[in-house]
Order: structure tokens, then C-alpha cells, then sequence
């Protein structure tokens, strides 16, 4: 299995300008299983002992969709809920992911000025991410820093590049 399992969760890739760019430069990547959740679940009908196979093999766990009511798509959370379970995630007997690595990758339509005390969220966007940092404590996993592409719908092709580029070579860093 892979070392990194990406949860890919774009409930719309068709509209997606970064999603829909990001899935096959990551797909190409050696040691990183990008596992497309609307593409496997459109009936979201979930495999709940293949998705806890598939997790428990990897290293790192990543989240991988756009921002949606400052939280993940609904799949991504049906699949939380479903295969992140008492007794195999957390509670008595349920370590199978402590000690694996957790990282959030993120796009939003608004600029980095909208996510601030001035901006038209209120607050800066570290403020929501306390339910992915909260999730992956209670699991006992590592914290690693997210990725945030903002102004999705605005940003530059060769600000998306460099953000594709950026992003592949730090998912082929070798974790330590």
C-alpha cells in the first residue's frame, strides 16, 4: 500500500479549477494513493472494512477538498463517521491510526484578507481548522502543517502551478 492515502473529496470536479488539476499530477505520485470518494461512493454506500484496511496501511492520512461551510463535504464526513469508529480509531482498542501523520489540503473561494479579523469571514482561517486538529488528537495522530490554495476561483494559472509543483514535491519528501 501507499504511504500517503489521499481522501479525495469534490463533490462537483467537473466546476473544480483546482481539484480537477490537483487529482492527476497526484495520481502520478510514487508512495501516495489519491483514493477519490465521490468517484468510489456515488451512492455513498461505503466499504467501511476496505476504507479501514486502506487507512490502516498508510502513514499519512490526508483530507484532501474544498472548503465547503468552513468544514469538509458531506462524503468526507459520512466516511468519518462510518470508518473512524469507537474501537478501531479511538477508544478501548482503537489505536489502529495513532502515531500515523494527518494533514489537511484545502482550497477556497476567498482571498487570504477574507479569512481575517477584517476580512469577511471574521477570522483568520487557522480559527477552522480546530475540528481537523481536534480529530486527529482525539485518534492520537501527528499534526502535520495544511495547504491552503486561496482564491480558487481568481488565482493565476502560474499561481496554480507553482502550488501544484510545490505541493507533489513535498508529498515525495520522505517523512521522518
Amino acid at each position: 500500500m501507499a504511504e500517503t492515502l489521499i481522501l479525495f473529496a469534490h463533490p462537483d470536479l467537473r466546476h473544480s479549477r483546482v481539484h480537477a488539476r490537483l487529482r492527476p499530477a497526484l495520481q502520478a505520485l510514487t508512495g501516495v494513493d489519491l483514493h477519490d470518494l465521490y468517484a468510489r461512493y456515488p451512492d455513498y454506500w461505503i466499504d467501511v472494512p476496505a476504507e479501514q484496511a486502506r487507512a490502516a496501511a498508510a502513514q499519512r492520512l490526508v483530507f484532501m477538498h474544498p472548503i465547503h461551510w468552513y468544514g469538509m463535504p458531506p462524503l468526507l464526513k459520512l466516511w468519518l463517521d462510518q470508518v473512524c469508529t469507537q474501537g478501531w480509531a479511538y477508544g478501548q482498542g482503537g489505536r489502529v491510526l495513532a502515531g500515523k501523520r494527518f494533514q489537511l489540503i484545502v482550497s477556497t473561494g476567498g482571498s487570504p484578507m477574507a479569512y481575517s479579523a477584517q476580512g469577511h469571514h471574521g477570522q483568520p482561517f487557522e480559527h477552522f481548522l480546530a475540528p481537523y486538529r481536534q480529530t486527529a488528537a482525539f485518534m492520537g495522530m501527528a499534526w502535520e502543517p495544511h495547504w491552503v490554495f486561496h482564491d480558487a476561483h481568481r488565482a493565476s494559472e502560474a499561481e496554480l502551478d507553482a502550488h501544484i509543483q510545490a505541493l507533489c514535491q513535498h508529498l515525495q519528501e520522505p517523512m521522518l
